[in-house]
Order: C-alpha cells, then structure tokens, then sequence
C-alpha cells in the first residue's frame, strides 16, 4: 500500500504542524509507512518550536494525489481547509479537537475527536492506548501545539486534562513551561516584519455559515496597536482576498496574548454586518469591534457567529 501522507489545515499553526510530525511518528511505530507534510509554509512561532526541539520541518505540498492515495488529517477535517485534491485520496483516519463539518469518506476510517483545547491531547491519548513510547522530542513537539492553542492554559478551550498533561510533557521535555511557553508566543507575535496579507491570512481558515463564506484569520500579538496601526493596509488586503477569493466576509481577530483580549476587523458584505454584531455583542464602527475576553476562534469566535447567521 502508498505511503500515508499526515497534514493539518491549510495555514498551517503550531498544532496542526507537529500534531503532523508526532501522529505520522504514531504510525510510523504502529508499522505503517508515514509521513508528516504541511500545507502551507511554517509561521515563527512554530519553526522556534522544531528548532528548540531539533526536529526537521516538514514538506509543504498543496495537492498530495500525485504522491499517495492514503491520507491522515490532524487538527482539522473540513474539506475547505485541506488539501486542495482531498476528494481524490482515501482517507486513512482523523484525529481532531474540532466541529465535524463539510466531511464524508468513501469508505470506513479511524476518527478520533475529542473535546479538548489541542490536538496533541488526542494524540497523547493514542500513544498511550497503543503503548509507544512518548519521548523527548515528541513530548517538546506535544507540548508546544497545546501551549500554542491554549495560550499557555489560558484559553476557554484549555480542559483540567490538558493543564495535567502540559506539566507531564514538561517534565518528559525537560522544560521550564511557563519560560518555554512565553518565549515561543512572543516568537510568534512579532509582526513588524510581517506583511499585510501574512498577517491577515497567515493563520485564516474559512467556514460556511448558512451558505455563506465566511474568512476568519487570528493573529496573536503583545500590543493591538501593533497590528491597528496598520488598519488601512489590513482592511485592503482583506477586501482584496474578499473579491479574489469570493468570500462573502473576512474577519481578522487581533488577540493580545498578555490581557487575553482581542479587537476584530471586518470586511463584509454590508447585510451582513449584523451578524457580526449580534455575535459578540457589540457594534462594528470603522470596520472594527472590541472582543473583550475572547481568544479562541474555536470556541468563543465560530459557535457564536454560526448561530447568529443562522438565525437570520
């Protein structure tokens, strides 16, 4: 049989990258032939992570049925992030923290998903079903996706599970958490020299929303303002995605990762506009709107925006 290609989303994060490389190691041990790629090119705060862990970056490939007819998706399952031939391949297995949405297979799959704030939560639980063996750098690659998608614990998708299993990966890593934590964040939220678009689609995933499209990008930062002060280049360049790409809205979510607030800017259509509103809340004035408390797209930015359209 081909080779299993493991991938996360599109824009790839922290997590769908090593949660890639620690689920393709998985199987790999379990006798497969396995491979970790990545689907689009590796932001700071992740490369700081392989770096610190000596661990080679992926391949980046944006179709993969030239290659295999086996695949594995991690941290993601929506066909509008993956790869961009996914209904050409059979897919091998899932392993997800997501909403399970725009997906069907052909044939039976090994899915496992859970309500937890990171993929490698998942993961960790799979290695330790099949007994392999969780090492060094394996755990410093597990520990480094929860820190990024929990915002070192701090996220409203951060469970009691994954707060024990951070402390056991540190430990297994060698690790201070809270200095290592704190020092890949801030890797990844230095955007000074970061253009526009990198900033607004570097971390972008897009979601249907009763039938619309719907861009949502987060980008985590030390102060807003270093993002704001360039609101008018921002807001081009989404309104340009916006045309080019045929959303129907682009929402940018600027999340400031010591106060754990966020402020988002909009570009939508203007009937629109109201559901964003009655989401968080709030009123969109010059295109922008305060998001006090919210740091997770996952949980506090999609759920909430998914019903307001869906009331409308």
């Amino acid at each position: 049989m081909s080779k299993i290609l493991v991938f996360g989303h599109q824009n790839p994060d922290t997590d769908a990258i090593t949660s890639a490389i620690t689920y393709s190691h998985l199987l790999n041990q379990l006798g497969e032939e396995a491979e970790a790629i990545a689907l689009g090119d590796l932001n700071p705060e992740t490369q700081f992570a392989l770096e610190h862990f000596s661990v080679q970056a992926p391949r980046v490939l944006k179709k993969v049925a030239a290659e295999t007819d086996r695949v594995a998706l991690v941290d993601h399952n929506e066909f509008q992030q993956s790869a961009e031939d996914i209904r050409e391949v059979d897919i091998h297995s899932v392993v997800d923290h997501h909403r399970i949405a725009n997906f069907e297979t052909a044939s039976p799959l090994a899915y496992t998903a859970r309500p937890v704030g990171c993929t490698q939560t998942v993961i960790y639980g799979l290695y330790q079903v099949h007994g392999v063996e969780v090492t060094k750098e394996i755990a410093g690659l597990m520990l480094s996706g929860l820190i990024s998608d929990t915002l070192l614990l701090k996220s409203p998708t951060c469970t009691e599970e994954d707060r024990k299993l951070a402390s056991k990966l540190a430990e297994i890593a060698g690790i201070d958490l809270e200095a290592y934590g704190l020092d890949m964040l801030r890797a990844g939220a230095d955007v000074s020299e970061k253009s526009a678009l990198e900033i607004a689609d570097g971390d972008a995933k897009s979601f249907e929303m009763n039938g619309h499209s719907v861009r949502i990008g987060q980008v985590n930062v030390v102060d807003v303002n270093d993002v704001l002060k360039r609101k008018d280049d921002m807001l081009q360049v989404m309104q340009k995605e916006t045309a080019e790409k045929g959303y129907d809205a682009f929402f940018l979510v600027v999340t400031n990762i010591l106060t754990n607030d966020s402020e988002g800017l909009l570009v939508a259509n203007v009937d629109l506009v109201e559901h964003f509103e009655k989401a968080f809340a709030g009123e969109i004035v010059d295109s922008q709107i305060a998001l006090p408390g919210l740091v997770s797209r996952k949980k506090q930015i999609v759920p909430p925006l998914t019903e307001a359209f869906e009331e409308a």
